[in-house]
């Protein structure tokens, strides 16, 4: 098991990236805080993953708070350190998803992407630097690639991407070389998610409209599984990364830079975050 006995905090991990991640920690091993703003998700999640992890020790425990809210990473960090007495690892998955582009994105919109997305991050991180100081532990912070630029109704979206990108650039350098803490990314592609389901069918697709995406968007025939993000997420919260730290890594079915498109391309409704 490549996480035995660590413990970690995943962000919005009741649903999708985050569930899948929590999950996959849990099966190698790990003690996993399960954090969401669903009342009732949240702890059916936590006992699936009691029920999945050895006999005789809870393998999970869950928190229900907006991570905006003033000391909610506190409470998070407290929660793991009280329950399992130690923190290894923080998952930044937790994300604000929604549209704008240059016409439509007011300032409430453009501070809430940015709370949720890029401070709420680095406020769990200020909260959890002692311990996984003690731990020397590992921060993993879930991006997506529309940070690189994104599509003109992901304005606020994307630039929030952007912004943690940066961050995790800034702080694997610095938190490496004095605290000893690894802080990497991931910025999956087009993950075909429960809430993405449902955010493509209210756009008016059909019932299976990810069965019928063109092969310039999915040249597998089929999108991206939270599975496989998770299976990726576990090596940088493993120490077999070793001194890996700063790193993002795109993970999408396809070349995001430098690609060369098809010169005729049948598109689908605008709207794709990670």
């Amino acid at each position: 098991m490549r996480l035995r006995d660590k413990v970690v905090i995943v962000t919005g991990s009741a649903t999708g990236i985050g569930r899948a991640i929590a999950s996959r920690c849990v099966a190698e091993g790990a003690r996993v805080v399960v954090h969401g703003l669903e009342a009732d998700l949240v702890p059916q999640v936590v006992a699936d993953l009691c029920k999945a992890g050895p006999a005789g020790r809870p393998a999970a425990v869950g928190h229900i708070e907006d991570l905006t809210v003033a000391g909610c990473p506190e409470r998070l960090v407290g929660l793991a350190v009280g329950t399992f007495g130690r923190l290894d690892g923080v998952v930044n998955n937790a994300a604000c998803v929604g549209t704008g582009d240059i016409h439509t994105t007011d300032v409430p919109l453009f501070e809430r992407m940015f709370a949720v997305n890029a401070l709420a991050p680095l406020r769990l991180i200020q909260a959890a630097l002692a311990h996984l100081r003690s731990s020397h532990g590992s921060v993993l912070n879930i991006g997506s690639v529309n940070a690189y630029c994104g599509e003109s109704i992901l304005l606020p979206y994307s630039m929030s991407k952007g912004a943690l990108m940066t961050m995790t650039r800034n702080l694997g350098d610095v938190l490496f070389r004095e605290d000893g803490v690894r802080v990497n990314q991931i910025n999956p592609g087009w993950v075909l998610t429960e809430n993405e389901i449902l955010r493509k069918r209210s756009h008016g697709l059909a019932e299976d409209w990810h069965r019928h995406l063109p092969r310039e968007f999915c040249p597998s025939g089929r999108l991206i599984d939270p599975a496989e993000i998770a299976a990726a997420a576990v090596y940088w919260l493993a120490d077999e990364c070793g001194p890996m730290s700063g790193q993002v890594v795109d993970l999408e079915q396809h070349p995001f830079i430098g690609r060369n498109p098809a010169k005729t391309i049948d598109r689908v409704p605008a709207g794709k975050p990670a």
